[in-house]
């Protein structure tokens, strides 16, 4: 019943993308679905965007293991970088009539800043992309039973997902998103209400996680563990700003009113609902310690089963097929933007500028292409990575806050920036951030090295080739 159930809501999910498909005209209405969307999907759009796998299983159990001090990146992070996104960026986005994030560095640049910048976006796609895909092959091998292997799931799962965002792009997420949303929201409310009882009450959950140790936000130790725990922080929070699916979702609203606002709300609905699966998570544990069994694995990824193996080892089918049905709409909803957005990019602002002027269905049909090439990429990513979903996305953000978040800001906000100060902040960023990595940092995250020589480097060479006469370049665009 429970495997039927999946089978009918999975097939439900690419009806209701297809219907969305319909209306699917051009390139825009493809990557923004027509700038139209009103406040409450646009909500539901920007909810779906951080609400995936991650969150509901690895998110959960990570912080089962180690608490609020070791989630830094999601959900606050996350929830910051929505805030922060609607706050600074959005209206700056909207009023430049931009298709894609991309677009922005050619505007604001030239067109070897779009394709560095658009490249380093497009990358770092990967890690968030198979994190999705492969949570979603998880569901699938543990609803089978064991009949499929777990490399068998992520390339079913991708192929759903495929199918309807090929023919629907943004139209197909924002549809299916806010069905998603809806289910997410009250299955995973029901499902904490079961486990909790199971597990005594809320309060006596709450009361244990309390007494472990897990609330405490901050970390204890000195300089090392702080930072640690703020580049963790960082990484989300500003590293995912220069995202093609923050972008995406925030400028499909029907006005830039509406992008700020339901950028915000998207963003508090979000942090609140982060915390129902880490209830849940330590819940399990409380009614079933043998779970931490899965921390000692020497795959990281089994410390993702706790809330399936509880889920199917003591709940009934109704909330079995709640869980499950809250689990795949939230790994969905997350996956089609996660396919759409660094393929709109790659055909957009990587692709197109070498081959030239084509027309909008010529457009689209690169896009198209582009997708079934970058969902096979993520595929074999995902099948060969045993990293977490969390770590995933963490390494994911790395590219983005080292290479592309300083051009982003600095171009907007910044009149002296220059060209020439955008391809330093580029190349010393990324390459500072590399050597750091590959020598090894016992204190300072490598990351943070390459955020630091980025801002410098753009700066100093800024000052360095501004000519005194020359105007501010794309000043009038984002103001």
């Amino acid at each position: 019943m429970l495997v039927t159930s999946v089978i009918v809501y999975l097939a439900l999910t690419v009806a209701i993308g297809l219907w969305a498909a319909r209306r699917v005209h051009d390139t825009k209405d493809y990557l923004v679905a027509g700038r139209s969307l009103p406040l409450s999907i646009n909500m539901a759009v920007v909810f779906a965007t951080w609400f995936g796998a991650e969150t509901v299983l690895s998110v959960s159990a990570t912080f089962a293991k180690d608490g609020l001090v070791g989630v830094p990146g999601d959900p606050f992070g996350a929830s910051a970088c929505l805030i922060l996104a609607a706050v600074f960026f959005a209206r700056a986005f909207y009023r430049m009539n931009l298709m894609t994030l991309g677009d922005f560095y050619r505007k604001r640049y030239d067109q070897r800043i779009e394709v560095f910048t658009s490249a380093c976006v497009v990358v770092s796609y990967l890690g968030w992309t198979s994190a999705q895909l492969t949570a979603l092959g998880l569901v699938i091998w543990v609803i089978s039973g064991g009949a499929l292997t777990l490399t068998q799931g992520i390339v079913i799962g991708a192929a759903i997902v495929l199918v309807y965002t090929i023919f629907g792009g943004m139209w197909s997420v924002a549809m299916t998103d806010t069905v998603q949303a809806l289910v997410i929201i009250i299955g995973l409310f029901i499902v904490a209400y079961f486990v909790g009882d199971l597990a005594g009450g809320a309060s006596k959950v709450i009361a244990q996680a309390h007494a472990d140790g897990k609330l405490q936000l901050f970390p204890s130790g000195g300089a090392k563990e702080w930072l640690a725990f703020s580049a963790a922080f960082l990484t989300v929070a500003l590293g995912s700003i220069p995202q093609q699916d923050v972008f995406q979702r925030m400028t499909s609203a029907k006005d830039e009113k509406t992008a700020v606002r339901g950028t915000i709300a998207g963003a508090l609905i979000y942090f609140a609902m982060a915390f129902v699966p880490m209830f849940i998570a330590y819940a399990a544990l409380m009614i079933q310690p043998e779970l931490k069994d899965l921390f000692a694995s020497e795959d990281s990824r089994v410390i993702q089963r706790i809330l399936p193996d509880i889920i199917l080892a003591r709940a009934p089918l109704a909330i079995q097929v709640l869980f499950f049905g809250a689990l795949l709409s939230a790994i969905l909803s997350t996956s089609a933007g996660a396919l759409l957005a660094p393929t709109a990019l790659f055909a957009n602002n990587v692709v197109r500028p070498f081959v030239g002027e084509m027309s909008d269905h010529k457009l689209l049909t690169l896009t198209r292409i582009c997708l079934v090439i970058f969902t096979t990429a993520a595929l074999v990513f995902a099948v060969n990575s045993e990293l977490t979903m969390y770590e995933m996305i963490q390494n994911a953000y790395k590219v983005t806050l080292a290479g592309a978040f300083v051009p982003l800001v600095f171009g907007i906000y910044w009149k002296k920036t220059t060209n020439a100060g955008a391809a330093a902040s580029i190349f010393f960023g990324l390459l500072t951030w590399g050597l750091a990595e590959f020598v090894g940092s016992e204190t300072v995250p490598p990351q943070l090295f390459g955020l630091v020589a980025a801002t410098i480097a753009m700066v100093v060479v800024s000052l360095a080739t501004r000519s005194p006469h020359r105007g501010h370049r794309g000043a009038q665009r984002t103001h």
